[in-house]
């Protein structure tokens, strides 16, 4: 068995897998979790909380749902398309990433696609016992997480459909999930509204994403927003995209009569606001800085309307 990797020359070399590698009949525990990638877990399961809180009911005997929903947003539905993903691009993997579980023949043979697939049974299973509306969002997400990565969509691809994808996995679906599962029934139009908001909003986080690999994407045929827009004008289309449904959110809180949180809304998107300017300019250079502070002004103000929706902290114990 062997792999192969552009070298910084730009030429291909070869490099045999050998010894335990290649001889591997079974992944090991530690490359199927590394598969699952339980560090991309956080945004989904950040969401599902903003949708527990946002559903405003307390939490009585529910602790058994909500620890089910957060095991179906992270571990199990996230975990799936993380896999999925890493199957479906094994061949990219082993010429540029050849250490990856796939390619460097920790996980042998189709097991990987054997792990995408019980979990995906598996997050169905749990889905069907948390209730119809659960199970539901459930089905949506897996099928989006398999149309991302498997073809013929191949959504991931395109920017236009793979940040859709992408934004409403993270954070709608989940947020709905969480309020869905304390509600038992279909969550309030003010819960939903802000879950497809901050869908919205996820969209150009996604895009920040894309600034790091260009002229990677552009020769592999993956139309990302920089590719297809060009870098600053998909770094203002971003931005965009992330403040206009954050303001949204601040004349729905507004309309509602919540003053005080409205403010703290308003007060973390002033702050994102004062750094897309940067961003703008450099966005390759700087998107990783504003991923790691505007974004979590982003989330913040997520936990902060789900509370009011909710009714308060106060309502929810």
């Amino acid at each position: 068995m062997a792999v192969e990797r552009i070298s910084a020359r730009g030429s291909v070399e070869t490099t045999p897998v050998r010894g335990e590698a290649q001889q591997r009949r079974f992944p090991t525990l530690g490359a199927s979790l590394e598969l699952l990638k339980p560090v991309t877990w956080f945004a989904p399961m950040w969401a599902l909380a903003c949708g527990v809180v946002s559903a405003g009911v307390p939490l009585g005997d529910r602790w058994a749902a909500i620890v089910g929903t957060i095991l179906l947003a992270g571990p199990l539905v996230c975990g799936t398309s993380q896999a999925c993903n890493d199957w479906f691009d094994r061949h990219v993997d082993a010429i540029n990433e050849p250490d990856r579980p796939i390619p460097s023949g920790r996980i042998p043979g189709r097991w990987a696609l054997g792990i995408a697939i019980g979990w995906t049974m598996l997050s169905l299973l749990v889905g069907a016992l948390l209730g119809f509306w659960v199970f539901l969002a459930a089905v949506a997400g897996l099928a989006l997480a398999w149309a991302y990565s498997a073809p013929p969509f191949r959504l991931k691809l395109n920017g236009w459909f793979g940040n859709a994808a992408v934004g409403l996995c993270y954070e709608g679906l989940p947020w709905f999930t969480g309020a869905a599962a304390l509600t038992i029934t279909l969550p309030h139009g003010h819960s939903t509204a802000l879950a497809l908001l901050y869908s919205v909003g996820a969209f150009g986080i996604m895009v920040l994403n894309d600034f790091k690999a260009i002229e990677g994407d552009r020769k592999l045929g993956i139309r990302t927003l920089p590719v297809q827009m060009g870098v600053r004008p998909a770094a203002i289309f971003a931005c965009v995209v992330m403040a206009l449904p954050q303001l949204a959110v601040v004349g729905l809180l507004l309309a509602r009569g919540d003053q005080r949180y409205a403010a703290v809304v308003g007060g973390l998107l002033l702050a994102q606001l004062a750094m897309m300017p940067s961003l703008v300019r450099a966005p390759r250079k700087r998107a990783p800085l504003y991923n790691a502070t505007g974004t979590t002004c982003f989330v913040l103000g997520m936990m902060a309307s789900a509370i009011a929706v909710g009714g308060g902290l106060d309502r929810f114990f």
